[in-house]
């Protein structure tokens, strides 16, 4: 069996084909994965864009939150102080008046009483008007000086006034006032001890010229009998209620 040869200038022709056609494939493919490229190049730029604008958004709002927090905080704080303000004004204002009756310093000179015969009462009890107020208590009821002062008289006869008022004691008092506590059982103090308001300088009785168990009190502008004011007007004035 004969070989059939190709001729030379039909191989080289086809050689030169073959070659054209490889390069032009290969071409292609290059232009298509170049096509590729730039169409994938803006979508990735697209998206990084829209995560960094996420990110900023996020941020923002997370600023705003924390804004808002800040902004909450300082008025819950404002409010707070406002009501420690108002609460310390109130507290002030209470303590006023608290610290003006302890100024004064006038108490009521029994705690429990029924009030009996008043101030320039008049009737045959007395050689003149009543110079005092009674107060209507039990024997052994607890007296207190209606206010700060010294003891200036305190015993029987009166502390010197007279029998009438039986066991008596006499307060001087800072304001240049004295009050009187008379018809005792029993004296506590001593002349020329101090006394604070409040104090217990005796018990009440029924000595002297009494008709029944009482505590007579008087207001005085000076130590002696016949120099009485007023007590429940004196008293009131210094805001002690009765």
């Amino acid at each position: 069996m004969s070989k059939r040869v190709m001729n030379p200038a039909v191989r080289t022709a086809a050689v030169a084909l073959a070659t054209a056609g490889l390069g032009a494939t290969l071409a292609a493919g290059a232009g298509s994965a170049f096509a590729a490229e730039s169409k994938a190049a803006p979508v990735a730029t697209t998206a990084a864009a829209a995560v960094k604008a996420q990110a900023e958004a996020q941020a923002k709002a997370a600023a705003q939150v924390k804004a808002a927090h800040a902004q909450a905080a300082k008025a819950k704080a404002a409010k707070a102080a406002q009501a420690a303000q108002v609460k310390a004004a109130a507290k002030k204002a209470a303590a006023k008046p608290a610290a003006a009756k302890k100024a004064r310093g006038w108490v009521k000179p029994v705690t429990s009483y029924a009030l009996s015969a008043s101030y320039n009462q008049g009737g045959a009890m007395w050689a003149h008007k009543h110079s005092g107020q009674d107060f209507a208590v039990p024997v052994g009821t607890p007296v207190k000086a209606a206010g700060a002062g010294t003891v200036v008289k305190a015993g029987p006869n009166g502390g010197g006034d007279g029998p009438a008022y039986g066991n008596a004691i006499v307060v001087r008092h800072g304001n240049g006032t004295y009050s009187q506590y008379a018809h005792l059982s029993k004296i506590k103090v001593h002349i020329g001890q101090k006394v604070a308001a409040g104090q217990k300088i005796a018990l009440s009785g029924n000595t002297g010229n009494s008709s029944g168990p009482h505590l007579h009190f008087e207001i005085r502008t000076t130590p002696n009998y016949g120099s009485a004011v007023n007590p429940m007007a004196f008293l009131r004035s210094h805001g002690v209620g009765i």
